[in-house]
């Protein structure tokens, strides 16, 4: 007879599960290992007690727990809190997650009371209280963090509005623009992913506690009074797809891949700006690593780690899809998988951002590479056409006639404005002496694009001032509701 792999729990242990009454022997060591979450899960404890309280003491309010025992729970979960905060709480795998071993140690603190904590709930509608819970607190760092961000390269753009510096298209010099222009582009995405966020946030905002198991409870709860301790908008109205529902889940990780998105484009920009081939810029020396062999190497190992990073959260999203694509209602345990995806988009995301934050001020731009190369590819080409075509003639007409300027300069091995104004009149005699300046200076076109939106310094430094004041009425903002204080006094 072959000898099993795995060995049985000691009685006693079993014992101290919540559901051990059914159950004629233990759980083997194997399904405990592979079942239990206590050790990702454990993260949520603060979410756990602050739930846990706030539904003792709507059943208080509701004539189900007594004084005494609300007195208890709360006087248990606050020792509680000091041991996790303190580092000494112990954590029991045999205890499966984070509820059970936060019951299991109130009990131990307060006796009965911390036995009748559970009236009225299931571990089906706590865990999904307990994930809105630190889903909401996380989600407001992120969007603080990203305001960070926005703030750090907004200041940037502001130090950068008159530097002229090639944009493309197709990796191809297109027209110059301003650094500072450039930057603000990465503002506008951030403040998309704030919005997209912000907007997650309410639907997150909603609590399932009450739900029980899937059907609800007999107690006369009041889960509008739970809800409003906690802080949620609202109760959710189905109790089925209370306890099922991770909507909520793979809209966050959809909005963290997208921000990580946009880390990872502008990590591109700064790799190939650090390029010899560029020397558009360097960052400082602490978020870049060198060579075990090539002495001279200095890589920018930061913005390529947040682009590998990218896929990383990307591919937390896509677990979440698969995992949910063929539950039933209502809970399973495959739900239990759920977390660990979060989790890391969440700190993933969170070390990207404090990262950037902290790097982007010490970029240091080579404004003469970033002129030099502005002034190769023809960069003026549009504005030529655009000059004639203010002069009368079709758009079309003009395009076709700069792009023969354009074969002349590029067969001279020149840039327009080198060629001269005999030769620039050959091809039409719209072209007047006015051209160089209004036309074929790389600082008139860049200011000549002077609205909303444009690259124009002007425009820049009007963005500037504008951002300016939304991150003073941000900083004006009350901060979010702290539950857990509001409910222990702490």
């Amino acid at each position: 007879m072959n000898t099993p792999v795995t060995e049985n729990l000691d009685p006693l242990a079993q014992k101290s599960k919540a559901w051990s009454g059914r159950f004629s022997e233990p759980v083997a060591d194997f399904v405990l290992r592979y079942t239990a979450s206590v050790d990702f899960d454990k993260r949520m404890a603060m979410q756990d007690i602050t739930g846990s309280v706030a539904h003792a003491t709507m059943l208080n309010k509701s004539g189900v727990l007594s004084d005494q025992d609300l007195a208890d729970i709360k006087r248990g979960m606050a020792q509680i809190v000091e041991e996790i905060r303190s580092g000494v709480f112990q954590w029991k795998l045999e205890l499966e997650d984070v509820h059970l071993n936060i019951e299991a140690r109130l009990t131990q603190l307060v006796g009965d009371a911390g036995k009748r904590l559970h009236t009225g709930r299931s571990r089906n509608d706590q865990v999904c209280t307990d994930m809105r819970l630190y889903m909401r607190d996380e989600i407001d760092v992120i969007i603080e963090l990203l305001s960070n961000l926005q703030e750090v390269l907004v200041a940037k753009a502001g130090e950068e509005a008159d530097t002229i510096m090639p944009g493309f298209t197709h990796m191809q010099v297109a027209q110059p623009v301003t650094l500072g222009h450039h930057l603000l582009a990465y503002v506008e995405m951030f403040e998309r992913d704030r919005a997209r966020l912000i907007d997650i946030r309410r639907r997150v905002n909603v609590s399932p506690l009450g739900s029980a198991a899937l059907a609800g409870t007999t107690y006369p709860i009041q889960r509008e009074l739970s809800a409003q301790l906690l802080g949620f908008e609202g109760v959710t109205q189905n109790s089925l797809d209370a306890v099922s529902d991770r909507d909520f889940c793979i809209e966050f990780c959809s909005a963290a891949s997208l921000i990580m998105v946009h880390i990872s484009r502008l990590s591109e920009e700064l790799i190939y700006w650090m390029c010899q081939r560029f020397k558009f810029m360097m960052l400082p020396d602490r978020f870049t690593t060198g060579s075990s062999i090539m002495p001279q190497k200095k890589n920018p190992d930061v913005a390529e780690t947040a682009r590998g990073k990218a896929g990383r959260v990307c591919g937390d999203l896509i677990s979440l899809v698969v995992l949910m694509k063929g539950l039933p209602l209502a809970y399973n345990k495959d739900s239990q998988e759920d977390k660990e995806p979060v989790f890391d988009a969440i700190d993933t995301v969170k070390d990207t951002l404090r990262g950037f934050v902290d790097m982007m001020p010490g970029m240091e731009p080579n404004r003469a590479e970033m002129l030099k190369a502005a002034q190769a590819g023809f960069p003026t080409a549009t504005d030529l056409a655009d000059y004639l075509t203010k002069k009368g003639l079709p758009f079309r007409e003009s395009h076709d006639v700069v792009g023969s300027v354009v074969r002349l300069a590029s067969e001279r091995d020149c840039d327009l404005a080198e060629l001269p104004l005999e030769e620039l009149r050959s091809f039409t005699k719209l072209i007047e002496e006015d051209v160089y300046e209004k036309a074929l200076k790389l600082e008139s076109c860049v200011a000549a694009r002077d609205h909303v939106g444009g690259t124009a310094p002007n425009q820049v430094r009007f963005q500037v001032a504008r951002w300016n004041d939304i991150f003073e009425a941000r900083h004006a903002e009350p901060k979010p509701y702290n539950a857990l204080n509001a409910l222990l006094g702490l």
